[in-house]
C-alpha cells in the first residue's frame, strides 16, 4: 500500500483526504514516495516541482514551500502516520533497527502551540482509525508509542530533541521561521543534528513552510534543488496551488495591502525586501575570545546604554563600553528578566562601579526608567534616535572592525539575526526577525553607533564623573 492508497483508505484515514481539492498534495506525495502518476496529477507535479521529472523511488528529502492555509501541517502529520505504520514496513525501516531499539519519527515545530496542533492531527488520525488505533501502545503529551517499535514525537525546534536518536523521519514544520536565543541559524543546526540519526535507517527528511527571507535552510534547499533531478525534491506554490478551496478575495486583499508580505504568505515566494543586516563573519570577527566581562580600569572613561523592559518576553538590557583609539570596546552586556525596579537598582550599582552616573536609554521606554534610575543616583537621557537608526549608524563601525564585543552567544545570535527591510516608500528599517529578540543587540549597537569623534565626546560628557 503506497501513501496515496493509505490516505484514501476509509479504514485507515477515514474521509479526511477525499475529494478533488487534495489532488495537488497527492501529486507532491506521489513524487516524494515514487508513486507513478499520469494525467492531471502529473501536470500538478510538474508545475509545483519546477518542471522536473518525477522521481522513480522515494526521495531522501522533500521540501514543500507553500502559502498559508495550504494544509501543510495536516499533510505532514499524514506522512508521519504513514511512515510510522504501513510505510515503515514497506520501506524496510524497521528491519534496520537493533532488537529492542525504537525508531523515532520527530516532528519539530516552530513553537509549543504549533507543536500541539501537529500532535492533535497525528493523534486524531491514529485514534480515529479502527485499524491504526490498535497499534497505539501509549499516548503522552509529546509522543505516541506504537506496538511496532516506532515512536512519533513532536517537539519545538531544537537539535537537542533529536541528537542521539535513531530516526526514521524528521519533519520540519514552518522551518523558515525557526528562532533561537542562542543560535542565529537553528534551522541549519537542527538539520545537521538530524542527518546522522537518519544514517542507520536511511530515513527521510520532510520540510514544509511558508517562505520568508532569501536565506537559511529552506532557501538554500530551493536554490540548489528546485526544478532539478535527484533524490532531493523541492516543490513550491501559492495557497491556491495547494488549496483551491481558499477564498481568493482574502489573497487579493492582502496583495493590495502589502504586496511583498503577501507574496510570501499567500503566493509562496521568498521575500525580496528582507535581507540580513550584519554578515555572520562581520559579527564573529568582532568577538573577543575572553573574558565575557572586562573589569573596571581607571584609565578608561566609560559610556553606557540601557534598554529597559517592563516584563514579558524581552530582557532588560544594559551595555557598558569604552573607547580605545578608533575602537569601541564593549566591556559587558547584561540581560535580565524580573522585577524592573530590582533590576534597575542592580544596574545602578554596576554603573557606579564603572564610574558612570549618566546613561542613555531607549527612548521608547517612557519616563519610568529615568525616574527609577534617578532614585538610585543615575541620570538618564532618552536616545535622540530610534533603535533602527542606531543600528544603521553602527553598521560602519562593525564593517570597519572598530567594535569589540563579548563572547556572548545570545548577543551574537541577535546581531546576526537582524534584518533590513525596505518599505514600499523605499525607507529602510532594521529590526529582529518575526518571533525573535534584539534587546542585547540594541544596547551594543547603540554603543557602536557612538563610535565617532562627535558622538564620543558628547557621550563622555554625559556619562562620566
Amino acid at each position: 500500500m503506497d501513501i496515496i492508497e493509505f490516505t484514501q483508505s476509509p479504514d485507515l484515514m477515514g474521509d479526511t483526504f477525499t475529494g478533488e481539492s487534495w489532488e495537488p498534495w497527492r501529486a507532491v506525495l506521489s513524487g516524494a514516495f515514487g508513486v507513478p502518476m499520469e494525467g492531471d496529477r502529473l501536470e500538478h507535479f510538474s508545475r509545483l516541482a519546477g518542471g522536473r521529472a518525477p522521481p522513480d523511488s522515494r526521495v531522501r528529502e522533500l521540501w514543500v514551500i507553500a502559502g498559508r492555509r495550504s494544509a501543510k501541517t495536516h499533510n505532514a502529520a499524514a506522512a508521519a502516520v504513514y511512515l510510522g505504520t504501513v510505510g515503515a514496513e514497506l520501506d524496510g525501516l524497521l528491519q534496520r533497527l537493533s532488537p529492542g531499539e525504537r525508531g523515532v519519527i520527530a516532528l519539530l515545530a516552530v513553537d509549543r502551540q504549533q507543536a500541539k496542533v501537529a500532535m492533535g492531527y497525528i493523534r486524531a488520525m491514529l485514534e480515529g482509525s479502527p485499524v491504526l488505533s490498535q497499534m497505539v501502545e501509549r499516548i503522552g503529551a509529546e509522543g505516541i508509542d506504537l506496538t511496532n517499535g516506532v515512536s512519533i514525537e513532536v517537539h519545538t525546534n531544537s537539535f537537542r530533541a533529536i541528537r542521539g536518536r535513531t530516526l526514521i523521519c524528521v519533519l520540519f514544520d514552518e522551518v523558515a521561521f525557526y528562532r533561537s536565543d542562542n543560535s542565529a541559524s537553528p534551522d541549519i543546526e537542527v538539520y545537521r543534528a538530524a542527518v546522522p540519526g537518519l544514517a542507520t535507517t536511511g530515513g527521510m527528511v520532510i520540510g514544509f513552510s511558508s517562505p520568508y527571507a532569501r536565506r537559511g535552510l529552506l532557501f538554500e534547499k530551493w536554490r540548489k534543488h528546485y526544478g532539478k533531478p535527484g533524490d532531493v525534491l523541492v516543490v513550491q506554490g501559492g495557497t491556491l496551488d495547494f488549496n483551491p478551496t481558499m477564498d481568493r478575495r482574502v489573497i487579493d486583499d492582502a496583495l493590495e495591502d502589502d504586496p511583498e508580505a503577501a507574496k510570501a504568505e499567500w503566493l509562496g515566494q521568498f521575500r525580496e525586501d528582507v535581507e540580513s543586516f550584519l554578515a555572520r563573519d562581520t559579527v564573529q570577527s568582532a568577538v573577543r575570545p575572553e573574558p565575557l566581562e572586562l573589569p573596571y580600569d581607571r584609565r578608561h572613561r566609560y559610556v553606557a546604554f540601557a534598554d529597559p523592559a517592563g516584563g514579558g518576553a524581552d530582557e532588560y538590557c544594559l551595555a557598558i563600553g569604552h573607547r580605545e583609539g578608533e575602537r569601541m570596546v564593549v566591556d559587558l552586556v547584561r540581560g535580565r528578566k524580573g522585577t524592573p525596579a530590582e533590576i534597575t537598582a542592580e544596574y545602578a550599582d554596576l554603573l557606579k562601579s564603572y564610574g558612570v552616573t549618566r546613561i542613555t536609554a531607549d527612548r521608547y521606554a517612557g519616563s519610568w526608567p529615568a525616574d527609577e534610575f534617578e532614585r538610585n543616583g543615575i541620570k538618564v537621557e532618552a536616545s535622540p534616535k530610534s533603535k533602527s537608526d542606531l543600528y544603521v549608524d553602527a553598521l560602519a563601525a562593525f564593517n570597519s572592525g572598530r567594535v569589540e564585543i563579548p563572547p556572548d552567544d545570545k548577543l551574537q545570535a541577535q546581531l546576526i539575526g537582524l534584518e533590513r527591510r525596505t518599505s514600499r516608500t523605499g525607507r529602510d528599517t532594521v529590526d529582529h526577525a518575526p518571533g525573535g529578540h534584539d534587546d542585547r543587540a540594541n544596547v551594543v549597537s547603540a554603543l557602536a553607533a557612538m563610535n565617532s569623534k562627535d558622538s564620543h565626546s558628547r557621550m563622555v560628557a554625559l556619562t562620566t564623573w
